[in-house]
């Protein structure tokens, strides 16, 4: 028979869709009971599939994506697939990371990449306060050790500066303040908050060699409020990791170098990532993979 084709020549030795899909294309050249019986798959197999082509796996796959796409939504585009993975674990699925690592990556889902961060050479140590730290940053409960440093955020106003004060135990921000200029004030407002919500015994608070943590009136306010100041070396980033940690974040997943209308829509947005998402629902690898807050619940409870 002219332009006749030897089925038994194109046996597909793959997965027993494609062969169905060899069978579909074929359907109007050969008979669908000669060309199964040819490829060894069932008839009834083939007019099962031509019902539903869609495989187990395929639409497994797709409702992952939209539990997927539901945690990188809920985390504002900030989880990667580590992160994901565990929403899913908590929400009871028992899929794998890797086939979480490839639907992201098959479906262009990408967390927003982070800042270069510039390298350090070791600085001198304050002559003044020693630094009682010394990058031991894993801290067995909390209150122990506090890690305080400022940032700047660009407004059409101006700059807006930003105060933290983290607990080493869990990474919570316990405290923190905004203001327009970088006064000692905006450190102690920090450290106020802090202190009205957390019970200190010689803490000690660690911070780099800025000014305002190094005036004799910090100092004062430190002793009067059971506060141990320690202080990075000089020009030495990593001697402060935590409180960078937390910056590199803040601007990676926040504020993403955008320049802010005013300095309270900054402030309010800085608020939002700290009270209503970074303290209570980021998952902080260095925890384990659970928030600040449910650190610090669970040890509590144990």
């Amino acid at each position: 028979m002219a332009g006749r084709i030897n089925l038994s020549k194109q046996r597909v030795k793959g997965e027993v869709r494609k062969k169905y899909e060899l069978i579909k294309l074929k359907t109007g050249s050969f008979p669908v009971r000669t060309m199964c019986r040819l490829l060894d798959v069932a008839p009834s197999g083939y007019y099962e599939w031509l019902s539903n082509p869609t495989s187990e796996r395929a639409r497994e796959d797709a409702r992952l994506l939209k539990l997927i796409r539901a945690s990188f939504q809920a985390s504002q585009g900030v989880y990667g697939a580590p992160r994901v993975f565990l929403d899913l674990r908590e929400a009871g699925e028992t899929c794998s990371k890797h086939r979480v690592a490839r639907l992201m990556r098959e479906n262009g889902i990408r967390a927003q990449p982070g800042y270069r961060v510039k390298r350090y050479v070791a600085g001198k140590a304050a002559e003044l306060v020693p630094n009682l730290v010394k990058r031991n940053f894993t801290v067995s409960k909390p209150n122990l050790i506090w890690a305080s440093d400022i940032t700047y955020i660009r407004t059409w106003e101006g700059w807006l500066y930003l105060a933290v004060v983290l607990d080493l135990y869990s990474r919570k921000v316990v405290g923190w303040a905004v203001r327009q200029t970088m006064h000692r004030d905006l450190v102690l407002d920090a450290v106020m908050m802090a202190l009205r919500y957390r019970k200190t015994d010689s803490t000690i608070i660690h911070s780099d060699q800025g000014s305002q943590y190094g005036s004799d009136d910090w100092r004062r306010f430190c002793r009067s409020n059971g506060l141990e100041p320690s202080m990075s070396r000089r020009g030495n980033c990593w001697d402060n990791a935590v409180a960078e940690s937390f910056f590199g974040s803040l601007k990676k997943e926040r504020i993403k170098k955008k320049i802010y209308k005013d300095r309270q829509a900054a402030a309010n947005d800085v608020s939002d990532y700290i009270e209503r998402f970074y303290n209570p629902i980021r998952r902080h690898q260095h925890l384990g993979g659970i928030s600040p807050d449910a650190y610090e619940l669970l040890g509590k409870e144990s």
